[in-house]
């Protein structure tokens, strides 16, 4: 935390059956309260891997196939400026092959999420079809399935798949399958016009991605995070994504089938995401300077960055939060994960 000035950090670590839980700074600047075990942040684009999880569910019960096109599900939705939502499979929403471009990359999306505009905008609601649309005003990055690009706009259209598929709401299936039977008391999808957390909390803060020397910070914890809804509007807590990344990798919640498409990763392209890193649906792996894969999901909204990841076989598990956005987040996180999973003492031979 000296080191990125960053507010304040949690760190949750399980190995086996013991439990660890440290924080360096604070929840809130004002009062210097400190962070606690219990305390829910927004997980960002750790939403992307509930998603893909009730997608991939919904296969195993043969009420969609990721070779579905989107046009199947939604007709018309993705046409115009060189988009064709007939040419792009589910499966390509979910591992960033549809070519789609971010619709949170869109200018006047960039405008008003970012700097000044953000203040103004931090509580605007948007929905799921508005984002598709701003996300395809925009001609693709490739042609389906011929290149990798991060994308949120996919996620967006994969929950609106679910909800077709269903006849329920996004959040009612996340809630159904997962948060349910997982009993996963911190964790939530939030409503569309909400904007504070549910209980306790640390404040979230950020510089707005100013690239001034010493920027202004802002509480951003109050805010509207329906731009990302499906692929990024998740809170949560630690002990919450522990427990569900470990059902996860353990094979719990899916069958195999579909387990194995979820972690059939491949290299993520040099520049295009987090160094070292392979993505599957809606599931990376980061390979560390010792050799070790850990596997799971990051995920950064304004004023909050996560990681969540552990062992192949879940018997090991680190869940970090920090409550800012600055001086990359992601340097700070994996230096924690080298000191769990590369340290003196813990295996010499990598973990896949």
């Amino acid at each position: 935390m000296t080191k990125t000035g960053l507010p304040g950090i949690l760190a949750s670590v399980r190995d086996g059956d013991d439990q660890w839980f440290g924080t360096a700074g604070v929840a809130d600047t004002r009062t210097g309260r400190k962070r606690l075990p219990q305390e829910r942040f927004r997980i960002g684009s750790i939403t992307k891997t509930f998603t893909a999880t009730v997608v991939l569910q919904l296969e195993a019960e043969g009420k969609l196939s990721l070779d579905d096109t989107v046009e199947e599900w939604l007709p018309g939705l993705v046409r115009g400026n060189g988009n064709d939502g007939r040419q792009i499979t589910i499966k390509q929403l979910l591992n960033m092959t549809s070519g789609l471009f971010n619709h949170l990359n869109d200018k006047k999306m960039l405008a008003r999420l970012a700097g000044p505009g953000f203040l103004k905008h931090r509580y605007d609601r948007y929905q799921p079809q508005q984002l598709v649309k701003i996300g395809t005003a925009n001609a693709p990055d490739f042609k389906p399935g011929q290149g990798w690009t991060y994308t949120n706009t996919g996620f967006v259209l994969a929950a609106m798949i679910v909800e077709k598929a269903t006849g329920r709401t996004y959040a009612e299936q996340v809630a159904q399958r997962i948060i349910r039977p997982l009993r996963l008391t911190g964790t939530h999808v939030p409503g569309g016009n909400e904007v504070r957390i549910r209980g306790p909390h640390a404040r979230h803060y950020s510089t707005l991605y100013s690239q001034e020397p010493k920027p202004t910070t802002y509480d951003v914890t109050d805010l509207n995070p329906s731009a990302g809804w499906a692929a990024g509007n998740m809170v949560s807590t630690a002990a919450d994504l522990d427990r569900f990344f470990t059902a996860l990798l353990k094979g719990r919640l899916l069958p195999k089938a579909q387990q194995r498409q979820m972690f059939a990763t491949n290299p993520v392209p040099e520049g295009k995401w987090i160094p070292n890193t392979t993505y599957g649906l809606g599931m990376s792996s980061v390979k560390l300077s010792c050799g070790t894969t850990v596997w799971g999901m990051g995920g950064a909204l304004v004023g909050s960055w996560s990681y969540a990841y552990g062992t192949r076989d879940a018997t090991r598990m680190l869940v970090q939060n920090v409550n800012g956005d600055w001086n990359n987040p992601i340097a700070a996180f994996t230096d924690v994960l080298e000191a769990e999973f590369c340290a003196t003492g813990s295996p010499s031979s990598p973990q896949e």
